[in-house]
C-alpha cells in the first residue's frame, strides 16, 4: 500500500500546515523567525544564504518564503527573478532588509513580491503579513478554480436516501488520507465530489489540483506532472502544486503507459525527479484518480498498468448515476433554475407539475450535466412563466432521439457506440433484475449469463440488486 511510503516524506512538526521558508543570514533573525511561526502553526525551513534557498526551494515548494535581501552570495532580488514564471512567482514572497531603498522596494514590487518589511521586524506586524499573503493566495487559487468552473457546487446536491448515502460515505473517507477511485458515468459530478472529499479533509486549507489526463501529451505529460530544473530555475509541475494538498486526475485512464510508469514510481517511493533534476523531491499528496471507463477491463487488455490500478484502487467509490435517484430531479430543477436566473440574469420560469413528472421518468443518460443544460436551454430559448410538458417533450426529442420498445428500454443514437451499448446493456439488465425479483440466479438463466460473470457484469455497471428488488 502507498501510505507507508508516504508518510516517511513527513519530516515538518505540522503536517498540512502551510509550509513557509525563512531566508537570512543573520543567525538570531532566522532562528528567531523559525521558533515564531512554528509556536504559530507553521511547518518551517530556513536557510542561511542564497545557495541553501535555492536548494530548498527547489527541494519543495514553499507556500510563502520570507527573503532577506543581502545576503553574501546572492541577493534576494536575484533570487526573486529566478523563480518567477511565465504566470509570476509560484507562492507569496515577503521580503525583509535592514538598509533597504525605495528603488530596491520598487524592484522587489515589480517583480512580485507580496510585501516588504524592514528590519528590526515586528513581530506581530509579520504574523499579520504572513497571515493576510497565504489567505491571498489561497483565495487566487480558490478564483482560478471559479474561473474553469462557472458552476461552483460546494457538495454533491440531492435529498434521497442515495446521495445522502453518498455525502456519509466521503466524509467517512475524508477522514483517513487512503486514495480513492472514483468510478462515474460523464455527467455524474466527479469534480464536485472530489471537491467535497478534500473539503472534508484535514488538508482542506492545502491545495486541491485537477487535471485532465486526456489533455495531457505523451510529450508533455512528463513536464507537466513533474515539472522541470535547468539553470536554477525551477518550474513546478502538478505534483509539487498539489504537495500536501489533494490531486484530482481526470481520465486516469488516458494515460499513457510510459508516464502510467513514472507515475507509479513517484507514487510508490513518496518521491519524484523533475526533468532534468537530479535530487529527488519528497511527495505527500492525496490522490483521486476517476473514470468513466471500465478500468479492470482495461487493465486485462494491457492498455492500464495493474500496479498502477492496485495501488491507485485503496478506496473505490462509484457514484451514482441521476436514474438511481430521480426523485432528487425536481430538486435539482429548481436549483438550477435559480443558479441561471441569478448568475446569467435569464428571466425564471417555473416547471409545471406535468414537467417535472416528464423529467422525473426519463432516462438521464447525461445525468445531472445533461439535466443543468436543459434547464440552461430552455431558460434562454423559451416563452412564458411556466415550462409545459409539450416544451420538454420537444427539448428532449430534438437532443435526444431514442426508440422504446414495450419494455420501456431505450437506446440513444447520439453517443458513441460504446457508451450506447453500456446504456443498452444497463437497461437491459436493470429490467431483467426487475422481472427476476431481484435474484440473480433466475436472471443469469434468463440471459443467459453465468452466474459469476453476471454478478462482474452487473458490478462494472453499477448495478445494485438490492436496489432494484
Amino acid at each position: 500500500m502507498p501510505q507507508p511510503e508516504i508518510q516517511r516524506a513527513r519530516t515538518h512538526d505540522h503536517p498540512g500546515a502551510p509550509y513557509i521558508l525563512v531566508v537570512d543570514d543573520e543567525p538570531d533573525i532566522r532562528h528567531l523567525l523559525q521558533e515564531i511561526l512554528q509556536d504559530e502553526g507553521y511547518q518551517v525551513d530556513v536557510a542561511e544564504n542564497g545557495a541553501s534557498a535555492r536548494q530548498s526551494h527547489r527541494a519543495r515548494r514553499p507556500d510563502l518564503v520570507l527573503l532577506d535581501i543581502w545576503m553574501p552570495d546572492v541577493d534576494g532580488i536575484t533570487l526573486l527573478k529566478e523563480w518567477c514564471e511565465d504566470e509570476g512567482l509560484p507562492m507569496p514572497v515577503i521580503m525583509m532588509s535592514g538598509h533597504g531603498t525605495v528603488e530596491t522596494a520598487v524592484e522587489a514590487t515589480r517583480l512580485g513580491a507580496y510585501d516588504f518589511i524592514e528590519k528590526p521586524i515586528s513581530l506581530a506586524k509579520l504574523l499579520l503579513t504572513v497571515e493576510n499573503a497565504l489567505q491571498a493566495q489561497q483565495l487566487h487559487r480558490e478564483n482560478q478554480g471559479l474561473r474553469r468552473h462557472t458552476i461552483n457546487l460546494q457538495e454533491p446536491l440531492g435529498k434521497s436516501a442515495t446521495m445522502q448515502r453518498l455525502r456519509e460515505q466521503i466524509k467517512r473517507i475524508a477522514e483517513h488520507e487512503s486514495w480513492v477511485l472514483l468510478h462515474a458515468e460523464p455527467g455524474c459530478g466527479i469534480n464536485v465530489v472530489a471537491r467535497y472529499l478534500h473539503n472534508n479533509s484535514a488538508q482542506r486549507e492545502r491545495p486541491f489540483v485537477e487535471v485532465n489526463v486526456a489533455s495531457l501529451s505523451a510529450e508533455t505529460s512528463a513536464r507537466e506532472l513533474f515539472g522541470s530544473e535547468h539553470d536554477n530555475q525551477v518550474r513546478y509541475g502538478l505534483l509539487d502544486q498539489a504537495n500536501g494538498g489533494t490531486l484530482l486526475l481526470h481520465d486516469i485512464v488516458d494515460m499513457d503507459l510510459e508516464s502510467q510508469g513514472k507515475l507509479f514510481s513517484a507514487l510508490e517511493s513518496g518521491s519524484f525527479l523533475r526533468l532534468g533534476g537530479n535530487e529527488p523531491v519528497e511527495l505527500y499528496v492525496r490522490i483521486i484518480a476517476a473514470t468513466h471507463h471500465d478500468i479492470e477491463a482495461r487493465v486485462d487488455s494491457g492498455l492500464f498498468r495493474r500496479d498502477l490500478f492496485f495501488l491507485l484502487n485503496v478506496v473505490p467509490l462509484r457514484l451514482p448515476p441521476l436514474r438511481d435517484h430521480r426523485e432528487d430531479v425536481p430538486e435539482l430543477l429548481n436549483f438550477f433554475t435559480t443558479l441561471f436566473v441569478d448568475q446569467d440574469d435569464l428571466p425564471y420560469r417555473k416547471f409545471s407539475t406535468a414537467a417535472q413528472n416528464r423529467l422525473r421518468n426519463y432516462h438521464w443518460p447525461g445525468n445531472v450535466r445533461e439535466l443543468m443544460n436543459l434547464v440552461q436551454r430552455l431558460l434562454i430559448v423559451g416563452d412564458g412563466s411556466e415550462i409545459t410538458v409539450d416544451e420538454i417533450d420537444a427539448a428532449l426529442g430534438a437532443d435526444s432521439p431514442q426508440i422504446s420498445g414495450q419494455s420501456g428500454i431505450t437506446v440513444n443514437y447520439d453517443l458513441p457506440l460504446r457508451q450506447a451499448r453500456e446504456q443498452f446493456e444497463r437497461d437491459y439488465l436493470e429490467y431483467q433484475l426487475r422481472r427476476a425479483g431481484g435474484s440473480v440466479g433466475k436472471m443469469a438463466q434468463v440471459v443467459g449469463l453465468e452466474r459469476t460473470h453476471l454478478y462482474r457484469k452487473l458490478r462494472n455497471l453499477g448495478i445494485d440488486p438490492k436496489n432494484l428488488s
